[in-house]
């Protein structure tokens, strides 16, 4: 009978039949992984099966293609350390939407597990400057690449130059140097600062998001005929409140 035990994030969770529920769990070694955990719906269990949620998973099949029984036991609730913070839950809620929807079902995940981990600590750590956006829009960056897509942002796509950077190229993911978009510079995205640029027009937190975001619906949503999940919608949304001009 196959099984597994594993530390995990609680990523989705939606209402099976009566009383239970089809959660879905990040693990490094079997990455996206859902299971159908008996009373679900249940009051004692609500509170364990909240997307972000640190927990102890055990799945058991008959057979390793079936969705299988999981049980899951609460680790840490990290929900709960960003109730009075709403950007914050937001940037919980885009983390585990992203990860939902956009990996592949039980392909391991070792680096990008211990990046979102790190990522949850970031978040859940106050801070009045929003710092931890930085590291979310480099987070995303990193789920890029797991997907399979890299962006070059350290030298130019087309001179080779690593200094004077200020664009990236909508098309090919390429840094652009100062002087090198021509007449395609206004349709240049901006490289927001702490990510090499030297010339942002806008917040780095809104030009991060910004290029993360057009990439995530270009490359891994929409090839697949998908939209880029409504809550990193809502966060870019609420930086861009926040800090745009």
């Amino acid at each position: 009978m196959p099984e597994w035990q594993a530390d995990a994030l609680v990523l989705s969770t939606r209402p099976h039949g009566e009383g239970s529920a089809v959660v879905t769990v990040l693990t490094a070694e079997t990455g996206r992984h859902a299971g159908l955990v008996r009373g679900g719906l249940s009051s004692r269990m609500r509170g364990v099966l909240q997307p972000g949620n640190r927990v102890r998973a055990v799945w058991r099949a008959r057979l390793p293609e079936q969705l299988g029984q999981m049980k899951l036991e609460l680790v840490q609730s990290v929900p709960a350390l960003l109730l009075d913070d709403a950007l914050r839950l937001a940037g919980l809620s885009a983390t585990c939407a992203l990860l939902d929807g956009g990996l592949p079902e039980r392909e391991a995940q070792p680096e990008l597990f211990a990046g979102t981990n790190a990522l949850l600590d970031l978040i859940s750590i106050e801070d009045i400057n929003n710092r931890w956006l930085e590291g979310y829009i480099r987070w995303e960056l990193g789920l890029l690449e797991a997907a399979g897509f890299q962006l070059d942002l350290v030298r130019c796509g087309a001179s080779g130059a690593k200094s004077r950077l200020v664009h990236v190229s909508p098309r090919s993911g390429r840094a652009i140097a100062e002087g090198q978009a021509g007449a395609y510079a206004s349709r240049m995205l901006a490289l927001p600062g702490f990510l090499g640029g030297v010339a942002c027009n806008q917040h780095d937190y809104e030009a991060g998001l910004l290029l993360t975001g057009h990439f995530l619906t270009r490359w891994l949503f929409n090839a697949h005929n998908q939209d880029i999940p409504p809550q990193r919608r809502r966060l870019s949304d609420m930086v861009t409140g926040i800090y745009g001009g």
